[in-house]
């Protein structure tokens, strides 16, 4: 049932559908000695502490029209770090009809989209391999509203927000909510996958997987960065430093890395079952 932003907003009461989005992050680093691991996990979190992830979230709150109740935010030894924040609806009655469309979302700069009460969370997960010389760094974020506008719409920003080579993104929703005619619906927007979200420069950018459930609606996207320098790789410096051999070793290391992060199971070296 396709519904006009007037028809979303005719409702019995409170929106009580529930929309649930995480976008997960993960970043990888050829770190070849303990010092090079050390000044890497340093580096990661120095640059995604606390404060810059409550800015990024402050950020997404803006994009979808949140008023910020509460902020609770944890820095961790020896790494890692926490946000969760608190956040409550803006007039939906204000939000444009674009906010209702299944396309990508705003910058913040051009942001006035509005949800319901909800929240928003942010978790980090720098780590390491005992023995391959691979650093990972994985951050989630979660953001769960009950209203009008689908937390889809922060995607676009929280995309430019990190230097990712994977990305997992899923998006549920759940409950249902009543129109004024006692009719419940189970989703009050339409979609065919996450990455009709995403825009289009940034999907030529990586591959791309959809896992989607519509009858349940429940949709998974996971995407791997197609283009591999491995200068993007090694840490405090190029790859002109090494031998050929040296060089294709860490890009076939690296590369393993991301295959079984992106389908999500062990691989044997050199092989991709899929």
């Amino acid at each position: 049932m396709k519904l006009t932003p007037e028809q979303r907003i005719q409702l019995h009461d409170f929106n009580n559908l529930t929309k649930s989005m995480s976008f997960n992050m993960y970043d990888i680093c050829y770190t070849k000695t303990k010092e090079e691991r050390q000044a890497y996990i340093k580096y990661i979190d120095e640059q995604y502490n606390a404060d810059r992830l409550t800015k990024i979230l402050t950020d997404v709150s803006d994009i979808i029209g949140a008023h910020v109740l509460n902020i609770a935010k944890q820095d961790y030894e020896p790494q890692g770090a926490s946000v969760t924040i608190l956040v409550a609806e803006g007039p939906v009655e204000q939000a444009p009809k674009v906010a209702f469309q299944e396309s990508p979302g705003p910058l913040p700069e051009s942001a006035v989209f509005h949800l319901d009460k909800s929240h928003i969370t942010v978790h980090t997960y720098p780590e390491y391999h005992p023995d391959e010389g691979i650093s990972t760094f994985r951050a989630d974020i979660d953001v769960s509203t009950c209203g009008e506008i689908s937390p889809l719409k922060a995607l676009n920003y929280m995309i430019h927000s990190f230097d990712t080579d994977i990305m997992t993104m899923d998006y549920r929703v759940r409950g249902f909510t009543r129109d004024i005619t006692g009719h419940k619906l189970f989703i009050d927007h339409d979609i065919s996958s996450i990455q009709n979200y995403i825009p289009d420069e940034v999907k030529k950018s990586y591959d791309m997987i959809d896992v989607n459930i519509y009858q349940e609606n429940i949709f998974h996207t996971k995407c791997k960065l197609k283009k591999f320098d491995l200068n993007n790789y090694l840490f405090g410096y190029r790859k002109d430093r090494l031998t050929d051999d040296e060089q294709k070793e860490i890009t076939e290391k690296l590369q393993h890395e991301m295959d079984e992060i992106y389908y999500g199971r062990n691989i044997k070296r050199g092989t991709i079952d899929e």
